[in-house]
């Protein structure tokens, strides 16, 4: 009521309003003579900080995450007041629409089987590698984009966009990730790279690039969504964080460099539910942090 007085107060009066209302006119002049209770004080530093998260990431964040970096940055409020506050300043995370598929399935009967039978889980990092290819509609045309991602710690390890939807386009992503794994002293002889039955994913010169890197290719059985379900997740993350939020789009130009600055965000500074609300690389670092206690401990 406070508040509303103050608005309207310079058109109507103080105590015609209040007579309105009711309210006592002393106790509006009670109530701003006196200090910021401790409650609001509070709330605008949370209000402040919420904001801050919210607009460095992306726009996406709903309350969940938000809670979640604020604690992560030292400031230890309640979901609750997330929520209330988020709420009263009109602030939500994105929500996730599906898309028609851009799977051309392949021929059937060099297929490789279904080594992961929908169990999207890995004990290590290129244990299990997804890939996948969606699309972005821009001014000049449709725009495919292939990402390639670790399921261990959610990490994309390879992308690539391209104007069609030729080979070289998943061939490409894939050898993003092969190189930067190789450049950080990594083996793949124990990957299992997993996609659906696209026909990019069954050319000869994919399939060889993989047995070269001494990856085993697995492919899904069914041929839905859930057979490749993970790679699925991480291109609708990817058209609601930015394809939609930041768009529209005037050609593959344009998007290049949004998207190299989304993965680096994705990879180093988002927070993942699934991995604890960590980042994808923070995730991985951890893991070779504590290798040699695991060592040790599978020794005894």
């Amino acid at each position: 009521m406070i508040a509303y007085i103050d608005e309207n107060k310079a058109e109507f009066g103080v105590e015609p309003i209040c007579r309105e209302l009711p309210i006592a006119p002393q106790t509006y002049y009670a109530a701003k003579g006196r200090s910021p209770s401790k409650r609001s004080v509070s709330d605008e530093e949370t209000v402040t900080r919420i904001h801050a998260v919210h607009r460095e990431n992306y726009g996406v964040y709903g309350v969940r995450k938000v809670h979640a970096q604020l604690r992560r940055e030292g400031h230890p409020v309640a979901r609750c007041t997330v929520e209330r506050l988020m709420r009263r300043e009109g602030l939500r995370g994105i929500s996730r629409q599906k898309g028609p598929r851009t799977t051309i399935p392949g021929p059937f009967s060099d297929r490789p089987g279904d080594l992961v039978d929908r169990r999207f889980t890995a004990p290590a990092p290129d244990c299990l590698w997804v890939a996948d290819i969606t699309y972005i509609r821009t001014f000049s045309g449709w725009v495919y984009a292939a990402f390639v991602l670790d399921v261990f710690a959610r990490r994309i390890v390879g992308w690539q966009l391209s104007t069609s939807l030729h080979t070289d386009l998943a061939l490409d992503a894939l050898e993003m990730g092969i190189w930067t794994r190789q450049r950080a002293g990594r083996g793949l002889s124990q990957l299992i790279h997993h996609s659906d039955r696209g026909v990019q994913y069954r050319a000869v010169r994919y399939t060889e690039r993989l047995a070269e890197a001494e990856a085993v290719a697995s492919v899904g059985s069914k041929g839905d969504s859930y057979d490749n379900a993970m790679a699925e997740a991480l291109n609708s993350l990817f058209k609601a964080e930015l394809v939609r939020n930041l768009g529209p789009w005037k050609g593959i130009e344009d998007l290049e460099i949004a998207v190299l600055e989304y993965i680096d965000w994705y990879n180093h500074r988002r927070l993942h539910g699934e991995i604890g609300h960590i980042p994808p690389a923070e995730a991985e670092a951890n893991y070779y942090t504590n290798l040699p206690a695991i060592i040790v401990m599978e020794r005894v």
